[in-house]
């Protein structure tokens, strides 16, 4: 009877352990390709309620240490991104330096004025089929970056805006 129970003690540590470790690695890999960061370069400005400031964190989590804000309006340099998350430099206003900064919370518009509006392509490329237009000096959320292009979403369509096309000032055209 002991043998029975030892062995089966056992027999549950090891598949317990089996589990843990399994999942801490499932786990490590998912954080390692969500953390690794698509590299882009474009200009987006905060975006958050009226007389608050965006944080800017060590990481892209909330748990991170806060470094800093960047005030509402002010314009931002995003370099990199991963999901929810940016990475940021050269702040108009507030806080100069590197960091991260919650992406839901940082604003572009489209450029145009004077025209039809703006393409907003498939793909990232010039050559990708055109979804759709967007009017010129309109506010669309920014979902992401890739080099100079912008993933966007205008009225629930995503799609890419070339860096011509982007307007990362909250209080101008940029045209």
């Amino acid at each position: 009877m002991k043998n029975k129970l030892l062995k089966i003690a056992t027999g549950v540590a090891l598949v317990f352990t089996s589990v843990t470790i399994n999942t801490g690695m499932a786990n490590q890999m998912v954080l390692a390709k969500t953390k690794n960061p698509t590299k882009c370069n474009i200009y987006a400005y905060v975006d958050v309620s009226s007389g608050q400031a965006l944080n800017v964190r060590t990481g892209s989590s909330m748990q991170n240490k806060i470094l800093g804000q960047v005030p509402v309006n002010e314009t931002v340099n995003v370099i990199a991104v991963v999901p929810n998350w940016a990475r940021i430099t050269n702040a108009s206003g507030g806080y100069k330096g590197n960091g991260w900064v919650s992406l839901p919370k940082l604003g572009l518009s489209t450029t145009g004025y004077g025209t039809k509006g703006v393409k907003l392509y498939a793909k990232t490329n010039q050559n990708s089929r055109v979804i759709l237009r967007i009017p010129p000096s309109t506010s669309v959320n920014l979902l992401g970056c890739q080099g100079g292009w912008a993933l966007v979403e205008y009225k629930g369509i995503k799609g890419w805006l070339t860096r011509e096309d982007q307007c990362g000032a909250a209080l101008t055209t940029c045209s």
